[in-house]
């Protein structure tokens, strides 16, 4: 990371060849803050880091707030999230990811709003992602009670916008309660982190759909001053195949709104469900359980109130439906399916079938019988890396169902849209402006599934807060930008014994007979002990090694001492020839860079030397630290955090760039 013999700037290898290195000169905040790994891949950026080590060192609460302090929906997002920090884990590179999904649950079980106090809920909020200047402001119109319309009021009534949303269920939720099952996220915690929102002053209609019951005229009528849009995708795709339109061919998104209301569809014994990702193993583990029966709506009835369904009881609705043979049938070979691991391996273990390199070609009828006729998928990706599926028409298989439910995507509804409204649309979704999230008409705005297709619901969270500081701009007539503030702090710190070589352990799971004949939530919560332990596997990534090259005196003890051999002094001549070290090097030997690079590697050799470390796997143990004689590598804490802030902008009623996220 420094140099003995030049000072260029902090540098680090990114790449290995077999006899030089491609080095990295950081900027002064982006490349720490990019460190962070967890922190940086989140949308709404959670200090991960910052909560999984507070509840390694037991500070419960903190780590609450920390988790909380972004995210209005942490309690879900510790259930559900697709959890892009974990896939981003810098533990990864040496074994296995910190469950940090897991343990934001673990905090949020004993502080979130599930606890029916949403005190701390409020209290915990950063208010400095706010929209900036709050005060006593106009009424604002929120289409859609999901993940994004609820942002948004979330955000905007703790500005000071008296704030009204509008939904078309009986129950607000969006897919929170009409796409995930419910073994998978309680609707009792849903409503309660829903309830939490509404107690920062956020009014809620349901039974109001858009097109129906309402327009937008009718909402600028009666006063509303701004309109956010996030409807989501709510129907599911089909393929145009023959036979689609067969009885008992089911979309997906129409079986899960069904089955988790508790009226689920006459699905027979044999179901094959198409598609490879989550959404269809979701579609799979709901038909697998209990079904069509008085005892299935009991149970629900007794998860509503909170209460454990007994097993004998879950046992006797299994009985009832029958045994269920359910497949799966997906394009993808097995190590290409875009559903999470565990999801396909608690499948597997609840009984559910997979049938990898399948296509769908055609859903036939013959002597009485549906079967979805498949063929050999031979590539899924061409030679460019593009979606473009190959197949061998000679192999063919038959799949015989009693219903065949396809679970391959989303699309959307926008029938409710009117040529005086002045929205634009493309592919399919609302078009945007993709940095404010403004419509082609100035007052109203949309965002998540809606405005940018399918993706993780901590997405449409980021995109919410977003567009909640455009409106909130463009009603005031300002520019909202978000700064970064960083410092450098001493790090004491301990690490817990063992941690580098503690194994991930992922939270404790039913067993699959009892999970596939119940409507149990399948996750359990870690117990203290392993949660503690869990958490100490962090690698503390806000945590670095900073070389003070002036007082380096090029002993080895640091490249001698470290366990992972990632340390190394080598010669300047080792280094691939890049301009961005380059420059700064000629510059400390008093060169131009073209006499630099016209010396031979003895003599860039004999002008000085590089300590360089591989920063993709330290393991944060400060050894290098404390054998250094000099004290010229000091171990220090990288804090950052981000804060909104207002500048006028002249023309308020246009559109504007909002600063990027």
């Amino acid at each position: 990371m420094a140099a003995a013999g030049f000072q260029p700037a902090l540098v680090e290898p990114t790449n290995m060849t077999d006899t030089l290195f491609q080095v990295q000169v950081p900027d002064a905040s982006e490349y720490w803050m990019q460190m962070v790994k967890c922190r940086h891949a989140c949308p709404v950026h959670t200090d991960a880091c910052g909560y999984v080590t507070a509840i390694a060192e037991g500070r419960y609460e903190t780590a609450y707030r920390i988790a909380r302090a972004t995210n209005p929906f942490a309690s879900i997002c510790g259930r559900v999230c697709g959890a892009p920090c974990e896939a981003n884990c810098r533990r990864g590179s040496l074994d296995a990811p910190v469950a940090i999904r897991a343990l934001k649950r673990f905090v949020t079980d004993t502080y979130g709003p599930e606890t029916a106090d949403y005190a701390l809920y409020r209290e915990a909020c950063n208010r400095a992602m706010l929209p900036p200047n709050p005060g006593d402001y106009e009424r604002i119109a929120v289409v859609g009670a999901g993940v994004s319309g609820l942002t948004v009021a979330h955000d905007l009534a703790q500005t000071g916008y008296k704030v009204t949303v509008f939904e078309a269920d009986p129950e607000p939720g969006g897919m929170l309660t009409a796409g995930v099952p419910v073994f998978r996220l309680p609707r009792e915690l849903v409503r309660h982190e829903i309830d939490a929102i509404l107690s920062l002053g956020v009014e809620l209609k349901c039974n109001m759909r858009l097109g129906r019951d309402f327009t937008l005229s009718d909402l600028r009528h009666v006063g509303y001053k701004a309109i956010f849009i996030g409807i989501g995708l709510p129907k599911g795709r089909k393929l145009p195949l023959p036979g689609a339109d067969s009885p008992n061919v089911l979309d997906g998104m129409d079986f899960l709104r069904a089955f988790n209301a508790a009226q689920p569809l006459s699905l027979g014994r044999r179901i094959v469900v198409i598609g490879g990702g989550n959404v269809a193993y979701d579609v799979a583990r709901s038909a697998i359980r209990p079904g069509e029966s008085q005892t299935r709506r009991e149970a629900v009835a007794e998860m509503e109130r909170g209460e454990q369904v007994a097993y004998d009881v879950a046992r006797s609705a299994l009985r009832i439906s029958g045994d269920k043979e359910v497949h799966v049938v997906c394009l993808e070979s097995r190590e290409e399916m875009p559903a999470d691991e565990m999801e396909i391996v608690e499948g597997s273990e609840e009984g559910i079938r997979l049938h990898n390199r399948r296509g769908p070609k055609a859903i036939v009828m013959e002597d009485g019988q549906l079967a979805l006729r498949t063929v050999k998928c031979t590539a899924v990706f061409d030679s460019t890396g593009r979606f473009n599926p190959s197949f061998d028409e000679s192999l063919v298989e038959d799949i015989p169902a009693d219903s065949i439910i396809f679970a391959i995507g989303q699309t959307s509804d926008l029938s409710f849209l009117r040529p005086e409204d002045a929205i634009e649309t493309e592919r399919g979704l609302i078009k945007v402006d993709r940095e404010t999230y403004q419509t082609s008409a100035p007052d109203v705005f949309a965002c998540g599934d809606i405005a940018h297709g399918p993706r993780l619901f901590i997405d449409a969270i980021a995109s919410a807060q977003i567009a909640a500081r455009s409106m909130h701009d463009y009603l005031r007539g300002t520019r909202t930008e978000v700064a970064v503030r960083r410092a450098w702090a001493p790090a004491a710190y301990t690490m817990a014994e063992g941690w580098n070589v503690i194994e991930r352990q992922n939270p404790p799971v039913l067993e699959s007979e009892r999970r596939a004949a119940s409507l149990e939530t399948i996750e359990e919560p870690f117990p203290e002990a392993q949660a503690r332990r869990q958490a100490s596997r962090c690698l503390r990534c806000n945590v670095n090694t900073i070389f003070d090259t002036s007082i380096c005196v090029a002993c080895n003890g640091c490249v001698d001492i470290c366990p992972e051999n990632l340390i190394r002094l080598m010669g300047i001549s080792q280094l691939l020839h890049t301009d961005h070290w380059m420059a700064p090097a000629a510059a400390e030997f008093g060169m131009t860079e073209q006499e630099f690079q016209s010396l031979t590697p003895d003599e860039m050799d004999r002008l000085g030397a590089v300590m360089m470390k591989d920063e993709s796997t330290c393991i944060r143990c400060s050894l290098c630290a404390s054998r250094c004689p000099t004290h010229a590598i000091l171990m220090k804490e990288f804090i950052h955090y981000t804060e909104c802030v207002s500048v006028p902008t002249p023309n308020p009623k246009i559109h504007y760039q909002a600063a990027p996220r």
